[in-house]
């Protein structure tokens, strides 16, 4: 499994964008739309999508989307 494409596809449905295309650099500021809520959407979609849960110390501890691909793949 690419997590990295998987999750843009995860990505594109969130925020409803064909457009997305997310890199280990992505960070809310790059996407239109990633606020507080779409944050939980974002991550609820994740965990769904790839069956893994996070602590709320992991998600206080993501930079970028890096990093919530190096927390996927410990996971898995």
């Amino acid at each position: 499994m690419n997590v990295q494409a998987t999750l843009n596809e995860v990505f594109r449905q969130v925020f409803d964008d064909e457009e997305i295309s997310i890199n280990p650099d992505t960070t809310a500021n790059d996407i239109d739309g990633w606020d507080s809520l779409s944050h939980v959407n974002l991550i609820v979609a994740v965990e769904s999508r790839f069956g893994v849960r996070f602590s709320q110390r992991e998600l206080l501890t993501f930079r970028n989307v890096g990093d919530l691909i190096d927390s996927i793949k410990a996971k898995l």
